[in-house]
């Protein structure tokens, strides 16, 4: 005989769209009964944060409308599939696949303790966005572990970036295909940068980033799905930044990061990051799963740089990457 308390019994009956979805499309309703305790779904449904809950095999048995904001999965794609299962598909900022090895919620699911992370998720559209992610274990009313809860909470600076949006927008700035800032945009910024360098010190990093056999790709899928992949790459490099970084679209294929007031080991160390970011994103295509790689040349401005000694420095560093077999980094101070 069940012990579950009439009081909760009766929210069962005002589950939200999303619960009730669950329960229609994985026959759900002994799970979901059982996971009541402790959780309010009307609350759940209406938080920003994404919020998901698995069973013991990790499959999805709740998808929080926050999560289909953040992820761009729908409750209908994402309920009964393993989050491993090209979904969400965790790395660490090193690029390290979280779902064989380090998965915050098979953790808890083995010894019930909270956990969190900073980690980077797999977005419908193919790129990476940088998440906050708290997991805790679910328990049936004996106090058995049948499961996991996890809420993420996007990561992104979102303050500095609508900032930088607006501005981008009200001037013209923004590349219209990939919606980052446009080589116009970037040189202006450059031109800054340099003077800051020049008059107050403040050192600064450049990345040059080509996406790798483009024009294969391009002959191969077609240019609307080489469109996708710009996108995509151009949203990974965006993300993976920081506030006061520059990710922008040089032209074709070619991306170029600022990186702000960073020491030397840093840049090389974040342009490895947009590397791996960008080789552990991919799109889904016409039932095939499309990944690409970029080659990068990095390096760090100095004083006695312009622009044209600056770009030339960098893109000899790409071309170097490119030469020794791609999908890699070169970095010279």
């Amino acid at each position: 005989m069940s012990t579950t308390p009439t009081a909760d019994r009766d929210v069962v009956n005002d589950l939200p769209q999303s619960v009730v979805l669950a329960q229609q499309l994985a026959g759900l309703d002994s799970f979901l009964e059982s996971a009541l305790g402790g959780f309010h779904w009307a609350v759940l449904d209406r938080l920003e944060d994404g919020i998901y809950i698995t069973d013991l095999q990790r499959r999805i048995r709740y998808w929080s409308k926050g999560a289909e904001k953040i992820t761009g999965f729908t409750a209908a794609e994402a309920l009964g599939r393993c989050c491993a299962d090209k979904l969400l598909r965790h790395v660490d900022e090193k690029g390290n696949c979280l779902c064989t090895m380090g998965c915050p919620l098979a953790a808890v699911m083995v010894d019930g303790q909270a956990r969190s992370d900073n980690v980077f998720l797999h977005h419908k559209d193919g790129h990476r966005v940088p998440v906050h992610v708290f997991a805790l274990p679910v328990r049936d009313w004996q106090g058995r572990i049948i499961g996991a809860f996890e809420t993420f909470s996007d990561a992104t600076e979102t303050n500095a970036a609508i900032e930088r949006i607006h501005t981008l927008e009200a001037e013209a700035f923004l590349d219209p295909l990939t919606a980052i800032a446009n080589r116009r945009y970037l040189e202006n910024t450059l031109h800054a940068r340099l003077s800051e360098l020049r008059r107050e010190k403040l050192a600064f990093g450049l990345v040059m980033c080509d996406v790798d056999h483009f024009k294969r790709f391009n002959d191969t899928h077609g240019h609307a799905t080489g469109d996708e992949v710009l996108k995509m790459v151009a949203r990974t490099l965006k993300h993976t930044c920081r506030a006061y970084d520059l990710a922008a679209r040089w032209g074709g294929e070619e991306f170029v990061v600022l990186l702000g007031q960073r020491a030397p080991d840093k840049v090389r160390d974040i342009a490895e990051r947009l590397r791996m970011m960008v080789e552990h994103s991919w799109l889904e295509v016409g039932g095939q799963t499309l990944h690409v790689t970029i080659s990068a040349g990095a390096t760090i401005a100095r004083p006695d740089d312009d622009e044209t000694s600056l770009f030339g420095r960098a893109d000899e560093l790409l071309y170097r990457s490119k030469s020794e077999g791609r999908n890699r980094v070169t970095f010279v101070e």
